[in-house]
């Protein structure tokens, strides 16, 4: 089956889309305003360069059309933490990704627990193996589109002792949630690369 995107409606295309790229990592983002902490999960989000060192996401809308709290946040503030999700606060992730009020906080309603770590950033998921505190460097515009993508520049990343295998080699390792259509996907075996051929 050879799918023609000029002929296909965009639910189409997101059900085409999130289902071939898969895993999706799916992250926490973390924002603050007014002293209100917001935390949401995204899919579509990944790594985008090391030089800057940047990653990419892409943000809807609610269903009444107006912008995600998230969006708002960083537009209003120019930062966020990204948190990355283990498979043990699956279901709290899961739970955040309800439509709230904007003043209301995902972390009191669902009991995600909070700590600050760089100061001037938004906090991070208590119990995130990594986090990275990131500031807007350029919102991409995406005529025609109500996702709006969101380059955001790396400046401090936090990874959880407990995870780090060779700290001189910058090394580490744990498991996080992915998304593979409107499901979510746990790790699996990691494989080594095939040694080359001499």
């Amino acid at each position: 089956m050879l799918y023609d995107y000029s002929t296909t409606k965009p639910s189409d295309n997101y059900k085409l889309m999130s289902q071939s790229i898969v895993p999706r990592p799916i992250a926490w983002i973390v924002t603050e305003d007014s002293g209100v902490v917001n935390v949401a999960p995204f899919s579509y989000f990944t790594a985008l360069s090391s030089s800057p060192p940047t990653v990419i996401v892409s943000i809807g809308h609610k269903r009444d059309g107006t912008e995600k709290d998230t969006l708002s946040n960083i537009r209003k503030t120019g930062k966020c933490t990204i948190c990355m999700v283990e498979p043990k606060s699956l279901e709290q992730m899961h739970l955040s990704s309800t439509e709230l009020a904007k003043e209301e906080s995902e972390a009191q309603k669902f009991d995600i627990p909070l700590k600050e770590m760089v100061e001037g950033f938004p906090p991070m998921v208590a119990d995130a193996p990594s986090a990275l505190f990131c500031r807007l460097y350029k919102e991409v515009e995406l005529p025609g589109s109500n996702t709006i993508p969101l380059i955001l520049q790396i400046v401090k990343h936090f990874v959880d002792d407990r995870y780090i295998t060779d700290a001189d080699g910058m090394k580490f390792s744990f498991d996080t949630v992915g998304r593979e259509g409107r499901s979510y996907r746990l790790p699996g075996n990691i494989v080594n690369p095939p040694k080359t051929c001499k």
